[in-house]
């Protein structure tokens, strides 16, 4: 085979491989290239205060930990006010319309990649913290725990007054939950107009939905176990 010949044929490769990779990354909703990118930027969706979706890809904000959407704080003398909603709005606020970019820190264990997230070049983890929206999530990261000092001092947001760490309001309830559930499973899998849809015991609707075998709805002792079997989780906000 000639010289001439051989890098024809060579071209030809090379071209059909490319345009091979293109097709692939069209057919993908999620492009893999996305996936695994060290960063991402677009609009986001706003879910609760402290998780966002970007081109379907769901981001848990790094280092800190929002009050669920059901969850209500105390305000001193003046009652309760609903910190859950609360944050999901201080953070659809912070973000708008804008687009964010978010740095990759790595996967939790339900799959959602962890990113610290910013708009504008500020960081909306922080943010959250500095403005009493969010606890810093001290047993997974330490990095806003002098700026959580700050908005304790300054009795921002849930440091007004009574607040229960969300980690310790999810247990709580997960485990009230156990105690009615077949087999300690905990996790309602609804059928509905919008499809297969799983609620958490903390969820807001978790208490108006019931689980009826006969339309193909089912509980789940885990997220994980929920999400393999093709379920989503509700949309909080």
């Amino acid at each position: 085979m000639s010289e001439s010949v051989l890098k024809v044929v060579l071209h030809r490769l090379v071209a059909s491989a490319l345009a091979g990779v293109a097709v692939i990354g069209l057919s993908s909703s999620v492009p893999a290239a996305i996936k695994a990118a060290p960063h991402i930027s677009g609009v986001a969706v706003v879910v609760d205060g402290d998780t966002i979706d970007i081109a379907g890809q769901r981001i848990r904000l790094e280092g800190i930990d929002a009050p669920e959407m059901a969850q209500t704080c105390g305000r001193g003398w003046f009652g309760t006010w609903a910190c859950g909603k609360a944050s999901a709005k201080a953070l659809t606020a912070l973000i708008g319309s804008r687009e964010i970019t978010c740095s990759r820190q790595g996967t939790d264990k339900y799959g959602r990649m962890l990113g610290v997230c910013s708009v504008a070049g500020e960081d909306l983890n922080a943010t959250m913290v500095r403005s009493g929206m969010a606890w810093a999530f001290v047993k997974y990261s330490k990095a806003y725990v002098d700026i959580e000092m700050q908005a304790k001092a300054q009795k921002a947001g849930i440091w007004q007054g009574e607040a229960e760490a969300p980690w310790v309001y999810r247990e709580q309830h997960w485990q009230a939950a156990k105690q009615t559930a077949p087999d300690g499973c905990a996790i309602k899998g609804n059928v509905s107009a919008k499809g297969q849809i799983y609620h958490m015991p903390w969820s807001p609707w978790y208490n108006k939905v019931s689980v009826n075998a006969a339309r193909g709805e089912r509980w789940f002792c885990s997220e994980a176990e929920a999400q393999k079997a093709g379920w989503r989780a509700s949309q909080t906000h």
